[in-house]
């Protein structure tokens, strides 16, 4: 039988804040890094929370996600913002990113930011969650390293791209939607592995189009380019897979092609002589306004 252990949620977001200070990070972005984290554990996400340290441990001491963010604003206007990361830290980017999509539409009645050159930032849902506490819908989306296969494809090509998409209501919680666009994320396999269960049939296919089930196999090939995750509906059309492909293109467009920046293999983290890199990870930001629309009770209600 599996024995679960309580922590305290404030030793945990003081030991992930201290563990990023440790590594150079200032203490303010510590706490950002920290808040969206501990998020991930709270909503029961244990595939994005605290379990995800050592994975972005390994990348700062790489050099692939730098410790100190410095974004850069290329481009600017009233409800549009272009940012350049620098590769920096992906939660701190995001949440400055969504704060500026806020800002923009309280006073426009809509924000959009797009963000390249950033890394890994956590549970898309965060985001949406940010705008959704001003009262506002908010929409995140975001690329990532290659790993799920196209329609009728093996190779994997697009990254697990998530969507994120939350609205206030008047209910004790808010809608709020987050969820990759293939069936899963490599986050979930790392689960599966620390638990020693088999992934379920369907998810995973190798370069032969056979399923595969141990998450150590899978996590092993995954980054060699022999396996993939399937799309949202698994194989071919008969279940609808062409739709989560589909889904998973949306989101490359936005997180790469609004920023000139990376998408598909070149988002690897590898350079042509396999040595590590910057993985030049995109998102994108919306916030809109309820109340350039109808009000916010009304739309609650």
């Amino acid at each position: 039988m599996q024995t679960i252990k309580y922590v305290p949620v404030n030793d945990i977001k003081s030991f992930i804040e201290t563990f990023y200070n440790k590594m150079g990070t200032p203490i303010d972005h510590a706490k950002i890094c920290s808040d969206v984290m501990i998020e991930s554990d709270l909503r029961g996400i244990e595939s994005h929370g605290i379990g995800r340290l050592y994975y972005y441990y390994v990348r700062l001491k790489s050099g692939q996600h730098k410790v100190i963010t410095e974004p850069k604003i290329i481009k600017e206007t009233q409800t549009t913002a272009l940012i350049d990361g620098n590769h920096g830290l992906g939660m701190v980017l995001g949440k400055q990113a969504m704060n500026l999509a806020i800002e923009k539409a309280k006073k426009y009645g809509m924000g959009s930011v797009a963000v390249r050159n950033s890394t890994h930032f956590g549970i898309a849902g965060y985001y949406p969650s940010m705008a959704i506490s001003e009262d506002m819908i908010g929409m995140t989306v975001t690329n990532a390293r290659p790993s799920a296969a196209p329609t009728f494809g093996v190779t994997p090509l697009l990254g697990t791209n998530p969507i994120a998409f939350g609205v206030p209501t008047d209910e004790p919680f808010p809608f709020l939607f987050d969820a990759a666009t293939p069936i899963t994320q490599r986050g979930k396999i790392e689960t599966y592995l620390r638990e020693s269960k088999s992934a379920p049939e369907g998810w995973v296919i190798d370069q032969s189009n056979n399923y595969l089930t141990d998450p150590k196999e899978i996590l092993e090939k995954l980054p060699k380019r022999e396996a993939a995750f399937l799309p949202l509906g698994g194989k071919g059309e008969s279940l609808g897979g062409h739709k989560g492909y589909g889904l998973g293109v949306i989101v490359e467009i936005l997180s790469a092609s609004l920023q000139s920046g990376a998408f598909l293999t070149s988002l690897s983290g590898l350079d042509e002589d396999g040595e590590k890199v910057p993985f030049r990870v995109g998102h994108f930001f919306m916030a809109i306004n309820i109340e350039a629309f109808v009000p916010p009770a009304e739309f609650k209600k």
